[in-house]
């Protein structure tokens, strides 16, 4: 049933009035397509719209004000309410992620210009015994654009072939044998760890992770960006040297958390080197 109300038809400046927008944003989502007219008086040209479209301006204003982009808004308009919903709630996750990243870049940048200024404040570092790993690996070169896909298809290949062989052990790691930066791409190894009791059933390349003594600092998921991770890199190493200790392997990167479910500001990474022990 259509009530009066529905029916009634608003001028341009009433409509915007009680839609809570301008004008002149009227216009706009006019030509964006996303709030037409309801009838244009052709001898005039006024513009008239239906009363009952008030809930649709004033949600575009409320989308809007998440500085949700116009094609988005116009993706949320087109779908059912419980989708709709479900795309606003993708769109603000990755608002969350993107201002995550942003803030831990705007950390590292600062520190970076500062001569790392109040680095030692910003990561708390930490020893451990690692003991003997039999890892399965795979190994490229990798420019920084290119490692969320290395590593995280390697991961999955070789965590697929661990499933043969009773599963991983430990968390996996990246061992940067080289440096990564716009000028250098490693090489890259991830590895996978295993049960050394089924060496012998390997049929993909592995190798002996020695025992060592490593120094680490757990970071965020939003840390793990780069450059900003290398602030963390920094943090480790400036440690190592303010101690006189000495590093003996490469720097590597411990994933112990589901790094896609994980949450911006969640713990998800060591960055750790091995360090002669004492």
């Amino acid at each position: 049933m259509t009530g009066v109300e529905e029916e009634r038809l608003l001028t341009t400046g009433e409509f915007a009035r009680r839609g809570l927008l301008s004008p002149k944003a009227l216009r706009l989502y006019d030509r964006q397509g996303l709030l037409p007219p309801d009838l244009v008086d052709q001898a005039t040209g006024y513009r008239y719209y239906r009363a009952g479209r008030l809930r649709t301006a004033r949600l575009i204003v409320r989308l809007r004000g998440l500085d949700m982009p116009l094609a988005t808004v116009a993706e949320v308009l087109a779908l059912p309410s419980a989708e709709a919903a479900e795309r606003v709630a993708a769109y603000w996750a990755a608002v969350e992620r993107r201002t995550a990243s942003q803030r831990a870049l705007a950390e590292h940048l600062r520190v970076q210009l500062s001569g790392l200024e109040g680095i030692d404040g910003m990561y708390r570092i930490e020893q451990r015994e690692v003991p003997d790993q039999l890892v399965l690996t795979e190994q490229r070169r990798a420019r920084p654009e290119e490692l969320d896909d290395f590593i995280g298809g390697a991961t999955a290949r070789l965590t697929e072939a661990a499933a043969g062989l009773g599963g991983t052990v430990a968390a996996p790691f990246v061992v940067y044998h080289g440096d990564v930066n716009e000028d250098a791409d490693g090489p890259v190894e991830v590895c996978v760890p295993i049960d050394p009791a089924r060496a012998g059933d390997v049929t993909v390349p592995h190798r002996v992770e020695p025992a060592h003594r490593e120094a680490y600092t757990r970071i965020t998921k939003a840390q793990v960006d780069f450059p900003q991770i290398l602030s963390a890199y920094d943090a480790v190493c400036g440690w190592i040297e303010s101690t006189g200790a000495e590093r003996t392997g490469r720097g590597r990167e411990v994933y112990f958390a589901d790094f896609t479910a994980a949450a911006p500001d969640d713990l998800v990474c060591d960055i750790a080197f091995p360090v002669r022990a004492d």
